[in-house]
């Protein structure tokens, strides 16, 4: 089966088309700076420059370039990635008009991402007509968690009425890399205990006990847990109306502050690249340093708690594009985890990308570092569901 996915941000749309039973990528392409006259359209590795006022002009463009490529034919389905599926949605789904429906009243739990994807399901679904067109929900893995962890300490009505949960978010990616893992090790995934580490601009951590996610550090929002690229993760809720009082500003604007204006790029005062980051803090740079201290102590908070949630650690899995080319991080995280069955091989975890293990053979447990394939993942949910 051959299978889009499509992947519509609030300003960008991923997409890739995927060969499931060689599980070859045949496209994989982007579309970047919505909206914007000087958008960037790239297609298998070439850019170009287009005007792009929406997203349905830029799936115009998109399925234009295709077909012009003969890129397009033979497409059997397409999947898309939506970000919310609250607790209705535990699996992937085929999309009905009932289904958009529930998709779009689900928009509330996911304001900034989920009318962006549900927008680009429309769109595909008025352009690819007899094409059937499936969801798949980076909330939906974290569905087996029980109400002990996904509850929070406030009165239940507020989840009762409002839906107010942990939900957690990156699932995809956190399946993708723990069966992954589970292959490489040679042992089934429902033997293991795994912690997933999702580390982007983006960062979350998962504990994923016999196949299941039990627990993970993102939470009603993407905002909570791990100090991220733009994000504060963690914090005292009493510091909203804290801030704003002596900000002298709207509790939105300090939401707003801390989604993009605080995790490394406050903590540094003024960046969020992690690569930078690193390269500063070589040459000194203090600010750096205290950024990047502040990041790895809570990656190791989170995975010390999930070894103690689920009674030891059999594996620990890094991922994404700080998880998979951060040697120092790696090294710094594991380096004293020998009480939980680690030991870094220096070595091998001076490798980047791909996925390899970078623990010692006389190491009791193992840590891997594992590429993760967000769109992979998609396309074999999507061919897993239509069969």
């Amino acid at each position: 089966m051959k299978v889009l996915t499509l992947n519509c941000g609030s300003s960008s749309i991923k997409f890739q088309i995927v060969d499931t039973e060689e599980e070859s990528k045949i496209v994989k392409g982007s579309l970047t700076r919505i909206p914007v006259e000087d958008s960037v359209l790239e297609i298998n590795g070439k850019e170009e420059t287009v005007e792009v006022n929406d997203h349905e002009r830029g799936l115009d463009i998109i399925f234009d370039r295709l077909e012009e490529k003969e890129l397009f034919d033979g497409i059997d389905a397409v999947g898309h990635r939506v970000v919310h599926g609250g607790e209705k949605f535990k699996e992937p789904v085929e999309i009905t008009g009932e289904i958009l429906e529930e998709l779009e009243e689900l928009s509330y739990l996911a304001p900034l991402h989920n009318p962006h994807n549900v927008k680009g399901i429309r769109i595909c679904r008025e352009k690819l007509p007899e094409k059937p067109d499936v969801a798949v929900f980076d909330t939906s893995f974290h569905q087996s968690m029980d109400e002990k962890a996904y509850l929070y300490g406030i009165p239940y009505r507020f989840y009762r009425d409002y839906g107010i949960r942990r939900y957690g978010f990156h699932g995809t990616s956190h399946k993708f890399v723990a069966e992954k893992a589970a292959k490489k090790i040679e042992t089934n995934l429902e033997n293991l205990n795994i912690v997933t580490c999702h580390l982007g601009n983006g960062a979350s951590v998962t504990a994923i006990k016999e196949g299941e996610s039990i627990d993970t550090s993102m939470g009603f929002t993407p905002l909570e847990g791990l100090v991220m690229g733009t994000r504060s993760g963690d914090i005292d809720p009493a510091l909203v109306p804290f801030i704003a009082e002596k900000e002298d500003i709207s509790s939105k604007e300090v939401e707003e502050i801390l989604n993009k204006e605080s995790g490394l790029k406050g903590l540094s005062e003024g960046n969020s690249n992690f690569k930078e980051l690193i390269e500063k803090s070589k040459e000194g740079n203090k600010k750096a340093e205290r950024a990047i201290k502040v990041f790895r102590y809570r990656l190791k908070k989170y995975i010390g708690a999930y070894s103690a949630a689920m009674g030891g650690i059999d594996a620990l899995v890094f991922t994404g594009g700080i998880g998979e080319n951060a040697v120092e991080l790696r090294k710094k995280v594991i380096q004293d985890m020998e009480y939980l069955g680690f030991v870094l091989d220096v070595e091998r975890n001076n490798a980047r990308g791909g996925s390899f293990v970078i623990t010692a053979e006389s190491s009791e447990k193992q840590a891997w570092v594992i590429s993760t394939d967000e769109e992979l993942e998609i396309a074999r949910e999507t061919f897993d569901l239509l069969k």
